[in-house]
């Protein structure tokens, strides 16, 4: 995708009231603009020579003097902060990747070099946001900069916690083709729901156990399920009570189809922790799916009981309780994971059917209404944008 101009945008009209201007100025100051926009333009063109010749601490000295004349100058505080960036200067590069921001807010790629330098510098919320609004953008055509990006998004997403969302970001840098050990140990960290953080105070048996999981996910993203399978299942022989592996297996063996084998995974996990809510979950949204609500209902009773302010375990048990003929109670879930996932559509969806059966005419159909408009607008977000 072809980079916006870096220059400033100017107003309707401002070539011609600037002339009007410079005709109004004294000769002597005349002479020194014009001096100073030669010495701009000199100094501008010594600083790509330099640039592109690698000769980094000239160029950056160059930039820094172009740049005093010319302040809005948003290309040159780009290259500037780049350069920087490449000297491991990253409290003065993010200065000045956010100046170049600034200037030119729809530049994605000085989006994700700033988050870059955020990340470097332990400014981890910043990083994130700014790494999205750049892949929202869309950077230049470098796929370096691209598997940078997706990898350190995926690290800040674990960090945070959101081990689902750093394995979809993690699973396409993988199957982009990258390959290193410090993707592997990233994808079974996000199998195993485990925080960067916390693995330098893992014990051997942990280290070793994320290190297979993210093999097995990296077969398992990239298809290649028999191997994946094999890897898996030797993982969940190997280490049958190491945190989250039997979730991690269960949840791979949902992706392969062998959905009983997945619960039997899922309660296995239950059995070495007995809190464990996102087994519980699964569970529910297996049986349910599977047509065996009254199966599945038990576990979304657990769930909504281990958290009570989370709007799936609601949602799954406003299904079951559908599903099981309890009619009431059902509307009561389903409208607090409503409330609390107001634009989840398929909430909505649920919501019609209860509301439909307990002689809720008008609130059907709207709830209808919204399950449709919500739907549209999630596809229409989904669809790929040219980069």
């Amino acid at each position: 995708m072809a980079e916006p101009s870096y220059q400033p945008r100017g107003k309707r009209g401002a070539r011609g009231k600037s002339l009007r201007l410079l005709a109004a100025l004294p000769a002597v100051l005349l002479i020194t603009l014009i001096a100073a926009a030669q010495d701009f333009d000199q100094l501008a063109a010594q600083a790509a020579r330099a640039r592109e010749a690698s000769r980094v601490e000239e160029a950056v000295a160059l930039y820094r003097r172009a740049l005093s004349l010319r302040p809005r100058w948003g290309e040159g505080w780009f290259y500037l902060a780049t350069l920087l960036y490449e000297r491991d200067a990253y409290a003065e590069a993010s200065q000045a990747f956010e100046e170049a921001t600034d200037l030119n807010p729809q530049v994605g790629t000085a989006w994700v070099m700033l988050g870059l330098c955020e990340f470097k510098l332990g400014r981890y919320d910043a990083a994130l946001n700014h790494l999205l609004q750049g892949r929202r953008l869309g950077i230049t055509d470098n796929p370096h900069l691209r598997s940078v990006m997706l990898y350190h998004e995926g690290l800040l997403l674990l960090e945070k916690g959101e081990f689902e969302a750093a394995q979809k970001t993690l699973g396409t840098l993988s199957k982009e083709g990258a390959e290193s050990e410090d993707l592997t140990v990233a994808l079974g960290l996000s199998a195993l729901r485990l925080r960067p953080s916390q693995l330098p105070a893992a014990d051997a048996a942990t280290r070793e156990a994320v290190s297979r999981a993210g093999r097995a996910e990296g077969l398992a993203v990239n298809k290649k399920f028999d191997e994946a399978l094999g890897e898996y299942g030797r993982l969940a022989a190997d280490f049958p009570t190491t945190p989250n592996v039997q979730y991690a297996y269960g949840r791979f063996l949902l992706t392969s189809n062998r959905d009983e084998k997945a619960v039997e995974a899922f309660r296995r996990e239950i059995e070495n922790n007995s809190n464990h809510l996102m087994s519980r979950l699964m569970i529910a949204d297996t049986k349910i799916r599977l047509k065996d609500a009254a199966g599945g209902l038990p576990y979304a009773e657990e769930a909504v009981k281990l958290r009570p302010q989370l709007p799936l375990g609601h949602y799954l048990l406003g299904l079951a309780l559908l599903e099981t003929g309890q009619t009431a109670r059902a509307v009561t879930e389903l409208e607090t994971a409503q409330k609390s996932a107001p634009g989840e559509s398929k909430i909505y969806f649920a919501l019609g059917r209860a509301y439909a059966r307990v002689g809720r005419a008008e609130e059907a159909e709207r709830a209808r209404a919204t399950f449709t408009r919500l739907s549209k607008e999630q596809e229409a977000a989904e669809q790929p944008k040219p980069e």
